[in-house]
């Protein structure tokens, strides 16, 4: 799941000026964004009433389940007149629903973000979530017990705990136990602490070169 944070609406509104547009339409996620607050209904209603405080007339708005599902957000261009019509298409969603929703724009139509996205998360419950993942291309899991180095230290060793763990600790994020402390105790449980042993070559950078495409047949 890809965790958002609202801009300030300040930043929106400058942003806006930039286009020299009156006419905003909105689109919204009703999957990642929804449950993070800040792109579902209740978020599009209320980016409707300032962009309209501040002089913009609001054409139309739509919340598709994902917004990075290129068919989802074409369909809403072939039935949304509306949204082919505004000047400014305004998104609540993550970098890559914004970015969907721009390759089907016309290029004269600006598609601006109107959220910032921060990590991708693994879930508690709705409102809970805590980064697991870094997307590295590169995985380590099996060696870790579950728990990703890359992600949880926030010096990315993958050969550790380092010599500042402190009673458990991290020196870097003192409210976090270190990361390696629980893989430790974790592959001890599971009776497979050879593992500590062996040491992990430095990343492979190149599987993780950008932009990365899948394509399955």
């Amino acid at each position: 799941m890809i965790i958002t944070t609202k801009k300030d609406p300040n930043d929106i509104l400058e942003s806006l000026k930039t286009t020299g547009g009156k006419s905003v339409y909105l689109f919204g996620c009703d999957t990642c964004a929804e449950q993070c607050k800040t792109g579902g209904a209740p978020e599009i209603k209320e980016m409707t009433g300032l962009l309209e405080k501040n002089g913009y007339k609001v054409t139309g708005s739509s919340l598709v389940d994902e917004t990075c599902y290129n068919q989802l957000v074409r369909r809403e261009f072939r039935q949304q007149d509306a949204l082919n019509t505004s000047d400014t298409i305004l998104v609540l969603s993550c970098g890559a629903g914004v970015k969907t929703v721009a390759d089907n724009a016309k290029e004269t139509q600006a598609v601006l973000p109107a959220l910032d996205s921060t990590f991708l998360a693994s879930v508690e419950r709705v409102g809970r979530f805590f980064e697991g993942c870094s997307l590295c291309g590169d995985c380590v899991l099996d060696a870790t017990a579950g728990i990703c180095p890359h992600t949880d230290c926030p010096k990315g060793l993958l050969n550790g705990p380092c010599g500042g763990v402190d009673k458990g600790k991290c020196e870097v994020n003192r409210g976090n136990d270190c990361a390696w402390i629980r893989i430790y105790a974790r592959l001890k449980a599971q009776g497979r602490l050879e593992l500590m042993t062996r040491y992990t070559p430095p990343k492979d950078h190149s599987v993780s070169v950008k932009p990365r495409t899948t394509l399955l047949r």
